[in-house]
């Protein structure tokens, strides 16, 4: 359903992308943030369903910055590398590639965006300073910026199993950010939705979050 493009960004340099675009008009614009695993299968799987659902979704490779295709496995040693990548790529230019991302489905109508794990955050962040309506799973580095107000609404996601992500820190999003829905989903940890891999997938709480997710973007997106 996808393809390979290129999305020009703040700098002189382009970086990759996966689109995946609907049948007929689109009902508006996602821009999906990879986890730390880069733009893989799993996450080119969640842009088409997206697009299954009639909306234009591109995926930024981020990583492209660093180095051109990066797609890492989920082992230690592929979780080692892509916080070492995030760590040296920096949330900062990730904004500016979301931004670059949304300009180049602008066409799509009104861009939100949703994001995963290291993209949650991103998506977040979405929100407070691009102002797009953003969805974000199992941020766990949020709370340092649950203080700044969002310019567009934000709906979360949390497995309450998550140990990176305790109750409190929920409780805290709740408290921090009345204002947003924050769902936590009992018996699922962290990466519940990354279906293809058996040690973190949880269905049940997977599948009642993309509803929640895809009622929120109907909402915000498709009838803004």
């Amino acid at each position: 359903m996808g393809k390979a493009i290129n999305i020009p960004t703040s700098g002189t340099q382009c970086i990759g992308a996966y689109l995946a675009e609907p049948q007929g008009k689109p009902r508006g614009g996602i821009v999906v943030i990879q986890e730390i695993f880069g733009v893989n299968a799993h996450i080119r799987a969640v842009a088409d369903r997206f697009a299954a659902a009639g909306y234009a979704a591109v995926a930024p490779a981020f990583f492209d910055h660093l180095e051109t295709g990066i797609e890492l496995d989920y082992t230690d040693a592929g979780l080692q590398q892509g916080r070492l990548l995030v760590g040296e790529l920096g949330l900062d230019r990730a904004i500016e590639d979301v931004a670059s991302a949304a300009e180049a489905i602008a066409s799509a109508g009104k861009i939100g965006t949703v994001g995963y794990c290291w993209g949650g955050t991103v998506a977040l962040l979405s929100a407070i300073r691009l102002g797009l309506p953003s969805v974000s799973y199992y941020g766990a580095r949020n709370v340092p910026f649950l203080g700044e107000q969002p310019k567009a609404p934000v709906m979360f996601h949390f497995g309450e199993d998550d140990p990176s992500i305790p109750p409190e820190t929920v409780a805290r999003h709740r408290q921090m950010l009345p204002q947003m829905d924050v769902h936590a989903y009992a018996g699922a940890g962290h990466a519940f939705n990354r279906d293809i891999d058996p040690h973190h997938y949880h269905e049940a709480s997977a599948k009642l979050a993309q509803q929640r997710t895809m009622a929120f973007f109907d909402k915000y997106l498709a009838h803004a």
